[in-house]
């Protein structure tokens, strides 16, 4: 499996858009290689350099597995949005304090659709999945103020 954005390049830098210093919308994504049997879709976007643990983003499930594509600024319709770390139910941009952070988007493929709250968090998600993941794909974006 794989996932990719027009805008940048795995390991290259997010345009400031999708940051707290541009629009602040989510960029938007590609995939591809999903497997056939695959139910839904899990895209957790987190921050593993910040300074209180991984910063949760945003988490989507129940993206339909035909899907390939999230818009930019968009949900996909039937997807489910978890509570990120900043306590909201949407995207929240990347906008690290100081230095350079890497922030994974990444995408699960399950076997299973979700039946979760919407106050579900990340780790909350990431115990659902356990023993549901078909394949998995990450792609990392670089932010600095």
């Amino acid at each position: 499996m794989k996932i990719t954005s027009s805008v940048f390049i795995d390991g290259g830098n997010l345009p400031a858009k999708y940051t707290c210093v541009g629009e602040g919308v989510n960029p938007p994504l590609q995939w591809s290689q999903v497997p056939l049997v695959t139910k839904s879709l899990v895209l957790v976007l987190d921050d593993p350099d910040a300074t209180v643990g991984v910063f949760s983003h945003w988490i989507l499930w129940n993206i339909p597995a035909h899907i390939t594509e999230l818009l930019e600024n968009s949900v996909p319709v039937g997807a489910e949005i978890g509570v990120g770390s900043s306590g909201t139910n949407q995207y929240f941009p990347p906008c690290p304090p100081s230095g350079t952070h890497r922030y994974r988007f990444k995408l699960f493929a399950l076997d299973t659709e979700l039946f979760l709250p919407a106050e579900t968090n990340q780790v909350e998600l990431e115990k659902a999945i356990g023993g549901h993941i078909l394949d998995q794909a990450i792609l990392i974006g670089l932010f600095k103020k």
